[in-house]
């Protein structure tokens, strides 16, 4: 959702529908009713008018409660952003890692799987995942290198796929790194717009863009011969004057 000056209330983030997704299935039974509550409503307020100008009154009027509500479950705002981002991260991580992935011993299906997977997971946690990706600098570093070492292990779960894929021969030659951020910026970019009432479910984005992954990295085909009316002919013989 694009950012406006004015900010959104909490009553405008509970009627508005851009800001509906599979968010609240995403935080730890662990968790009581009311914090899990609290997520759900600063991953709204976070989506919609950013962690710095969100406040924890913002955050507790959305489970209708006082501002310090917030505060006998979790000790500062940033730790609410902390239990997001992290969770986001680890869900979609674990997501991608599921042993019906590890499993596929094909290179170019486990591709398939992992990206129709990865995209999948975002689209239906768009709200969450938005704020996972584009609300990091509001961590502390020690939290913020928590995050980064999960982002490394999802970089390195698809970078082995390609690599392995290139090894045996499934893919061609292909600069990985490139590749796979091309790939991981599919799916993650789709959260700037994408709505669970669209024209496409998160399932057929999902194999959408694992087709397009694996035109990323597939062979190129053999040129196709000119068609007979096209091959020129030998060159006329010069006649000479006179």
């Amino acid at each position: 959702m694009a950012r406006r000056q004015a900010r959104f209330t909490a009553q405008d983030l509970a009627e508005d529908v851009r800001l509906r997704d599979d968010s609240p299935d995403l935080w730890s039974t662990r968790l009581g009713e009311v914090p899990r509550g609290l997520l759900t409503s600063a991953v709204r307020c976070f989506a919609a008018n950013g962690f710095h100008a969100t406040t924890t009154r913002d955050i507790s009027e959305g489970m209708g409660l006082s501002p310090a509500a917030l505060y006998v479950h979790f000790p500062s705002k940033e730790l609410v952003l902390f239990e997001i981002i992290r969770t986001g991260h680890e869900r979609a991580l674990a997501y991608i890692q599921d042993p019906a992935v590890t499993a596929v011993e094909d290179s170019a299906e486990r591709l398939r799987a992992i990206i129709a997977r990865y995209t999948t997971w975002h689209a239906r946690h768009h709200v969450a995942a938005r704020v996972s990706q584009y609300e990091l600098a509001g961590l502390t570093p020690e939290h913020y290198a928590e995050v980064l070492e999960l982002r490394h292990q999802t970089n390195e779960f698809l970078r082995d796929t390609v690599a392995r894929g290139m090894a045996d021969g499934s893919f061609a030659p292909v600069d990985v790194k490139r590749i796979t951020r091309a790939m991981l910026s599919l799916s993650i970019d789709l959260v700037r717009w994408y709505r669970l009432e669209g024209s496409d479910s998160p399932e057929q984005l999902g194999e959408y863009y694992a087709d397009l992954a694996l035109k990323l990295v597939a062979h190129p085909g053999p040129t196709p011969p000119p068609d007979d009316d096209t091959i020129p002919g030998p060159p006329s013989p010069r006649r000479s004057a006179g």
